[in-house]
């Protein structure tokens, strides 16, 4: 009979007691990495499970090393309950960020929570760092670990967030002209060999779209387009709750696109020297300062004039991509707009009103530190936990 239960308890087969045991302890964990500590009584309202079988789950998790006691919760009528938490000793993620002045490594343990974090400053385009780059990366998470008082056998995925972007057909790192140490197609063999972890390279831009819809501007959104207006220019398209990365793992790299008034890029994939042109020539940062002849980004923004053709450049751009990808949301994040403000936001939505037919909600990113290194944090967690956390 279709949908019957087979009785010979074969791993893997659904519906059987393993795997039911499995899904209720990823449940249960998956509740306390997002809420922190919780008695048993409430995993089992959270969970709808009885009482006897979330007191069998969180009995069979603390012999597996997964969870442990942690106090008691007081201040409630009656005796106090025990408080479970993940065990954090039972792994750590290395995240990373990569750009053309240096490497910042962080290492949290399993719940999230940051121990340890380092900085290597390196100049990306440095002759000695073409060949170095593998050594930088394990210097650098070496030195967060050191500060966490852990080694790379506590580390259960590493995430490197570069701009470019790994084309999935061929392993290299393309769009990045500006890193060339990172075009090694056995750079992420090579790194997961001397971390011991399984390593990923992700776009940076990407990653920061990520944090925006765990923590930030994106979390109520399935699509949405983020921005990233810095040194450099992207974007990270998000279409029903996923990234879109397109054919060779290009999706979003806006910085090339031809618009009116930025000189063109032909031929092959431009050289360190010459990369700036299309959209980025008119709104990264640098080109806002070269052509304010402003020191600063902040005295650039500070001259009217130069905000308000900013605001034109950034909303002929962004119409192009709203015209095909029809986001309910653009969340313009990066040194500009954090610069520009809410002033520019304003000057930029009304630009683009007049030139999109959608008309997506415009928000700046209100994130705290790196949205990269958050990403990073976030896509690492994910992996280590679906290793962790199957109990199967």
């Amino acid at each position: 009979m279709a949908g019957t239960t087979p009785s010979n308890g074969s791993p893997g087969v659904p519906g059987t007691p393993r795997v039911l045991r499995a899904m209720n302890d990823r449940a249960a964990l998956d509740l306390l990495a997002a809420h922190g500590p919780l008695t048993r009584t409430r995993i089992g309202e959270l969970t709808g499970l009885s009482k006897p079988t979330t007191s069998q789950l969180l009995s069979r998790l603390e012999s597996a090393g997964l969870v442990r006691t942690t106090g008691r919760q007081s201040g409630r009528p009656g005796p106090n309950a025990v408080l479970y938490e993940i065990d954090p000793a039972v792994g750590g993620v290395a995240a990373l960020s990569a750009d053309p002045t240096g490497l910042t490594a962080l290492v949290a343990d399993v719940t999230g929570r940051e121990v340890g974090r380092f900085r290597i400053e390196a100049d990306a385009i440095a002759e000695d760092v073409r060949h170095r780059t593998a050594q930088l990366v394990v210097e650098a998470v070496d030195g967060a670990l050191a500060q966490a008082g852990l080694g790379h056998d506590d580390l259960r995925a590493t995430v490197i967030g570069t701009p470019g972007a790994i084309d999935p057909h061929t392993g290299q790192l393309r769009y990045a002209p500006h890193l060339p140490g990172w075009h090694s197609r056995t750079l992420r063999a090579e790194l997961a060999e001397v971390l011991g972890t399984p390593v990923t390279i992700e776009n940076d831009v990407n990653l920061a779209a990520i944090a925006e819809q765990y923590e930030g501007a994106a979390q109520d959104h399935d699509d949405f387009v983020l921005a990233w207006l810095d040194e450099g220019v992207g974007a990270a398209i998000v279409l029903g709750g996923t990234l879109l990365r397109g054919a060779t793992g290009g999706a979003g790299e806006i910085g090339y696109m031809p618009v009116p008034g930025a000189p063109l890029l032909r031929g092959p994939e431009p050289t360190p020297e010459s990369y700036r042109g299309g959209f980025e020539s008119l709104v990264s940062a640098y080109a806002i300062r070269k052509r304010a002849g402003a020191a600063s980004l902040t005295d650039a923004l500070a001259d009217t004039a130069v905000r308000d053709e900013l605001a034109r450049h950034i909303a002929t751009g962004l119409a192009a991509v709203v015209a095909v990808v029809d986001p309910e949301l653009v969340v313009l994040s990066g040194q500009v707009p954090q610069t520009g403000g809410e002033e520019l936001r304003l000057r930029v939505k009304e630009e683009l009103t007049g030139l999109a037919l959608p008309r997506p909600l415009l928000r700046i990113s209100e994130l705290d530190g790196d949205p990269i290194l958050t990403g990073a944090l976030r896509t690492a967690l994910t992996q280590a936990r679906d290793t962790l956390f199957d109990t199967a």
